[in-house]
């Protein structure tokens, strides 16, 4: 059995999603379809594919879409595609509004189509690796940074929406709690929206997280600490680094008695092939969805509790 598969959008995350899906298993890719015919002939060009005259020409075609538009496009067209009968796959964040999620989750229950999110982070090898090693237990509090010099692009969003919403969407993984409170602060510095923002977190069962963002930075850093009831972990992402301190394994550490440090690595994989081989076996076998609509919804909503915290903090320095 084959998933006959569509893309819509030719831009940035439309061009790799494109280029994955002409050479995956399982997929027969019928094209892509995007509102700017140039660039969705140059992108079909790169990728092997036939470019649609229109996206609602391709939903009808297809058994299943990719929508790797602007955000503001993530409702109407998941929407549309869902009434069409396909199968959804929409890049993070899942829609513009919690309002606009919650109809997008209820419309794919209904239909009993997939509805997948793409929260990638999820399927990369440094989460892999810190999920196989036995973890260090119930997480107490947990620290990310994501740090990045600036690029001209998604800045049609906040720093939030664009590159902190990975880091949200992992810790309410770990978490598994109800997010009951958070403050934030934030400023714009190269473009007109919130390109640097600190959130500290705070959930039901008592964990917390401190998260950091920026797309102003002069260098890369990607860092997730989690201080765990069992232990603790360190992950550096670009190093591909995962240092563990536990009580009774690894080498012995002189500086905390009773507990030793493993130093783990990984081989970085291809973490959108892997993202998409889900969604196929999502759609094709039944396989559970990984990142569901409801995943999606809850870092969207952590998110817009973010920007909202910064509205506030900025709006309280003005006075």
């Amino acid at each position: 059995m084959r998933l006959k598969l569509g893309i819509l959008g030719a831009g940035h995350f439309g061009r790799f999603h494109s280029l994955k899906a002409a050479r995956a298993e399982r997929v027969d890719f019928l094209g892509l379809a995007d509102p700017d015919p140039a660039r969705a002939a140059l992108v079909a060009t790169e990728a092997g594919c036939q470019a649609w005259d229109s996206a609602e020409s391709l939903m009808q075609a297809a058994d299943a879409v990719i929508i790797a538009a602007p955000t503001a496009f993530h409702h109407g067209l998941a929407a549309q595609a869902l009434a069409a009968g396909c199968h959804v796959f929409v890049e993070k964040p899942i829609a513009a509004s919690r309002e606009q999620a919650d109809a997008l989750v209820a419309q794919a229950a209904a239909a009993g189509r997939v509805l997948q999110v793409g929260h990638v982070e999820r399927f990369g090898a440094g989460m892999m690796t810190l999920q196989g090693s036995a973890g260090v237990g119930r997480p107490l509090y947990m620290e990310a940074v994501r740090i990045a010099p600036f690029r001209p692009r998604s800045l049609d969003v906040t720093v939030i929406l664009d590159l902190m919403i990975h880091d949200l969407d992992l810790v309410l993984s770990l978490a598994q709690s109800e997010l009951v409170a958070v403050d934030a602060v934030g400023t714009a510095v190269v473009s007109q929206t919130i390109d640097i923002a600190n959130a500290r977190l705070r959930f039901a069962n008592g964990a917390q997280a401190t998260i950091t963002a920026s797309r102003a930075s002069l260098k890369m850093e990607r860092r997730l600490r989690v201080f765990g009831s069992e232990g603790y972990a360190s992950l550096d992402f670009l190093a591909r680094e995962l240092k563990l301190v536990r009580k009774g394994q690894g080498e012995t550490l002189e500086q905390i008695p009773g507990h030793g440090i493993e130093t783990l690595s990984w081989t970085d994989r291809d973490n959108l092939e892997a993202e998409q081989a889900s969604f196929v076996a999502a759609c094709l076998d039944g396989a559970p969805v990984v990142v569901d609509g409801a995943a999606g919804r809850a870092a969207l909503d952590a998110a817009l509790r973010v920007e909202e915290a910064v509205a506030a903090s900025l709006k309280a320095a003005s006075v």
